[in-house]
């Protein structure tokens, strides 16, 4: 439960510290935004449903993407996780027109940051005692 709790929190903080510092990656609140019928008025409603949607990606789906590409992950040593990740933030980039990251560099950006995260998250707070 504390990393599925630990993948949304990343998620959420990862995607608002690309937003300030990856150029090309823009979260936008528009007059029609909901999400299954919840009016999302505030910009930390956005990062918050998008913070959710990639961190359910990031626990539920990219396991099973790790080891469907595992023979591409041992070549490329262990690289091609990153891919796997840049596809799965571009496809809530599909799902959501609140976000926008286009193009490689801003994806690479926003999968170099949120990874970063996601590793400093696990070494300092979710360490076994």
């Amino acid at each position: 439960m504390k990393k599925f709790l630990s993948q949304i929190i990343v998620a959420a903080f990862g995607l608002w510290i690309s937003t300030i510092f990856v150029s090309g990656v823009v979260v936008a609140l528009h007059a029609d935004s909901n999400f299954f019928g919840f009016n999302l008025t505030k910009e930390w409603h956005i990062f918050l449903v998008l913070g959710v949607i990639l961190g359910l990606l990031n626990y539920f789906v990219k396991p099973i993407l790790d080891i469907i590409t595992l023979p591409l992950r041992i070549i490329t040593l262990g690289l091609f996780s990153f891919v796997i990740t840049m596809a799965l933030i571009w496809v809530v980039d599909i799902l959501f027109k609140e976000f926008s990251a286009p193009f490689l560099f801003p994806l690479l950006w926003n999968t170099l940051i949120i990874w970063g995260l996601n590793l400093v998250f696990d070494i300092f707070l979710l360490k076994e005692n």
